[in-house]
């Protein structure tokens, strides 16, 4: 990669940032006495490098946010993080709520589908959250959120390309408590929290528990419904969730945990907004960008269930040995109206299944001048799913048919083993080298079904009313191999990979308030196979990334923060789908491919100024230029480079957030003001450049009060998100072309409409909440 591509306007920006300010970051022993804490600049620890440190000396670029600091901002679900994060997209994906996309540098996953990787890992206490269905997590019972940007892999179990974001329990100590919290807010929203800690045995063993039913009336509706009896909310919330842990500290040099975790959302399906008006049927755009038409059933829901043990031995002042071993399941029934009409245009019903073992074995030296992390980490995951591409309009007018589907299914299994080592070394007392390395071993296999049905087909018998499923599989397999050699295929394809990623970092201590950095680190996203396989193709290999960074961390007094990373990477062997050639226009020849390379440079820029003990300015601001360097695609001319026409999604050049905070002390208790402005620049939804889905920059302004009462019993706030009623897309499907000759302006697409789809992010809201903890 040519590092000379930092350009000038990125080296103006990392000068500039230095005359700004940062994310107030909290660590806290808890929430009551941590606003009364809040006296210059704080100490925020965190766990980036599996070890408790100052966020100061952690030579990556992290941030974190502590539960003090998510109350005060009103925080409760994991895509609110984005505003915080320079470069970071975390929104939900297209039509559900709990389904995650993801991209720290314009590094991610943009298909959720069974088989693809993610490229941004998400942890709960460090177990890995192996698939994006339900990872848009509800904040329950949490101590701190942290998003580690670049490759991660020397020191996690799961090698992540993109970065990492660890969502952080509180641990247990002290007497018995319980904490119950209610809020009311727009669109009748009505949560409910308890959560709190009984010692069974004082100092030794702890149960905990969290408890959560969070609901609201959808943003918008479903103006027409194809069938009877339908709940028409549409982007509403039916979340529950709970918790339990139970802790056990026999003696001072040993800990155990074990947890366990539930989360089922049976929110509605979410309908999109049609963009154009359908040329098939009376569906006209919508008023509201929350409204939509369905021909599908509006049920929805998301499973999630887990349970680990953690299990920690101090063997001495230097060594600790640590066993993480966890399992983790979901189940997730969806409808998705790809078309958004009353009528079967292009629906797509599915599910989706998925269940993963993890153990992992670390082992932790800290000596004078030596620090050193290791481990052996092992994943073994089922990945299935299924879905019927529902054309049954097309059908019925060109065939002459009760309907037409395209159903696939499949599963994509994997099982990895991988070995891991990251070291800091002191060379001097103010230079010290960090060094690592992982080697991972991985093994694929999986089967694809794929092939058409000439009527409506649906996953399951009464999936709509009166529907009875055919027994048996209805469509051939495609993928996977021939064990008997009688020319069928009747068993999974199998390929496996393996390599070394290495981390090189150097780290000079200029004195004990500005350390500056520069690093360099591989990470890979694993090998797969195409989930949509339409021919038995082979497995693509997996998708490498090249980050260089160097850094600079500083407390100026006490009273300036400043944090600023330069980086560069290199993103090779991309997965994409090509399509071949055929010989006759009713083929369908798609397969996956490593056929794309992508670049990417930019600066972060973190800074907090304390100005008063009790006021304090905070930006955070981030600057990307990426762009793809060659992404191939077959055509009758042969292999073409066609990277003009591609673009990384999710990615705006820009994101700034500008935050003030203001904590005013009465006879009552604190109060604490907090406002913010998040500035988003312009951004696709998908990979292609000339996209019709895109989104012009926007801001979204926020405003909070918090209060505590003096002995920290009862506390509340109120919260007001996107108070300037601000329009965004943050999810789409687009199924057509511009095209001047057509009298729509459009070539219509799959099913024969013209399908443009928009999803959007949440419109003002205003909360009340309330809390009593003893």
């Amino acid at each position: 990669m040519n590092i000379q591509g930092f350009t000038q306007s990125v080296i103006a920006g990392a000068v500039a940032s230095v005359l700004f300010y940062q994310p107030a970051l909290h660590a806290q022993e808890s929430a009551n006495n941590a606003q009364a804490e809040k006296k210059g600049l704080e100490r925020i620890e965190v766990t980036a490098r599996k070890t408790v440190e100052s966020l100061q000396e952690v030579p990556i670029s992290v941030t974190s946010l502590g539960a003090v600091e998510l109350d005060e901002k009103g925080i409760s679900v994991l895509t609110e993080i984005q505003q915080f994060s320079p470069n970071t997209t975390l929104q939900n994906s297209r039509g559900t709520n709990s389904t995650l996309t993801a991209f720290i540098r314009g590094v991610g996953q943009q298909d959720p589908l069974w088989g693809y990787e993610p490229g941004v890992g998400i942890y709960i206490d460090d177990v890995y959250v192996a698939r994006p269905q339900g990872a848009v997590l509800d904040l329950l019972d949490v101590e701190r959120i942290e998003v580690l940007r670049g490759p991660q892999g020397t020191l996690y179990g799961k090698n992540t390309i993109g970065g990492a974001i660890k969502y952080v329990t509180k641990p247990m100590s002290g007497d018995p408590t319980l904490n119950i919290q209610g809020t009311v807010g727009s669109y009748s929203q009505r949560d409910i929290k308890l959560t709190g800690q009984l010692p069974l045995i004082e100092d030794k063993l702890y149960i905990g528990f969290g408890i959560a039913d969070l609901t609201r009336d959808g943003y918008g509706e479903y103006l027409e419904s194809a069938l009877e009896g339908q709940d028409l909310e549409n982007y509403n919330k039916d979340l529950t969730a709970a918790r339990v842990t139970v802790e056990f500290t026999p003696s001072d040099d040993l800990f155990f945990r074990f947890a366990w975790d539930k989360t089922e959302d049976d929110s509605n399906a979410k309908g999109g907004y049609r963009l154009l008006p359908s040329r098939l049927t009376d569906a006209p755009v919508p008023n509201s960008v929350f409204d939509s038409y369905t021909s599908l059933p509006t049920e929805n829901n998301v499973e999630l269930e887990g349970y680990s043990l953690t299990a920690n031995w101090d063997v001495n002042d230097a060594i600790s040995l640590k066993y993480i071993g966890a399992h983790r399941e979901s189940y997730s029934p969806t409808n998705i109206d790809f078309d958004n009409t009353a009528v079967d245009i292009f629906d797509v019903p599915a599910i989706y299944e998925d269940e993963n073992d993890t153990h992992e074995l670390q082992l932790a030296y800290t000596g004078n001048g030596f620090n050193a992390v290791g481990g052996i980490y092992y994943y073994d995951g089922e990945s299935c799913g299924q879905f019927e591409a529902i054309l049954g309009f097309l059908g019925r007018v060109a065939f002459a048919t009760p309907g037409l589907t395209r159903e696939v299914s499949g599963c994509n299994n994997s099982e990895s083993i991988a070995a891991y080592v990251q070291s800091s070394i002191d060379v001097t007392e103010q230079l010290s080298l960090t060094l690592g390395a992982r080697y991972t071993d991985e093994e694929k296999q999986a089967t694809v079904r794929n092939g058409l049905v000439f009527d409506n087909v649906y996953p399951e018998s009464n999936w709509i009313p009166g529907y009875v499923r055919p027994e048996g599989e209805i469509v051939p397999q495609v993928l996977g191999t021939d064990s008997d050699g009688d020319g069928i295929l009747d068993a999974p394809a199998k390929e496996s990979w393996s390599r070394f990623t290495p981390r090189v970092g150097v780290e000079y201590q200029m004195n004990s308030d500005m350390m500056f950095f520069a690093s360099y680190s591989q990470g890979f996203k694993s090998g797969t196979y195409n989930p949509r396989a339409t021919i038995n193709e082979p497995a693509v290999d997996p998708e490498v990334v090249d980050s260089f960074e160097l850094g600079m961390k500083s407390d100026w007094n006490d009273n300036l923060r400043t944090n600023v990373t330069l980086f560069a990477l290199e993103h090779n062997d991309r997965q994409y789908i090509s399509v071949l050639p055929v010989t006759s226009p009713e083929d369908l020849q798609q397969i996956l491919g490593n056929v794309g390379k992508s670049t990417a440079q930019g600066v972060e820029a973190e800074i907090t100024f304390a100005a008063t003990d009790n006021l304090t300015f905070d930006v955070a601001l981030g600057y990307i230029d990426a762009e793809f360097e060659e992404v191939f695609q077959e055509t009758l001319e042969g292999r073409v480079d066609v990277a003009d026409s591609f673009a990384i999604a999710n990615t705006p050049e820009y994101t700034a957030n500008f935050a003030a905070n203001y904590v005013l002390g009465t006879d009552i208790g604190d109060f604490v003001f907090n406002a913010n402005y998040y500035y988003r620049d312009d951004y696709t939804i998908t990979e292609t450049a000339n996209s019709l889905i895109t989104q012009d920059g926007y801001g979204l302004v926020n405003l909070s009060v918090s209060w505590q009462s003096e002995d920290g019993s009862w506390y509340g706030g109120i919260h007001a998100k996107n108070l300037t009623d601000e329009e965004y897309v943050v999810g789409g499907y687009q199924f057509v072309v511009e095209n001047p000759d057509d009298p729509t302006g459009y070539t219509a697409g799959t099913g024969g409409d013209n399908t443009l789809i928009g999803y959007y992010g949440d419109p003002r809201t205003v909360s009340l909440t309330l809390g009593y903890r003893f």
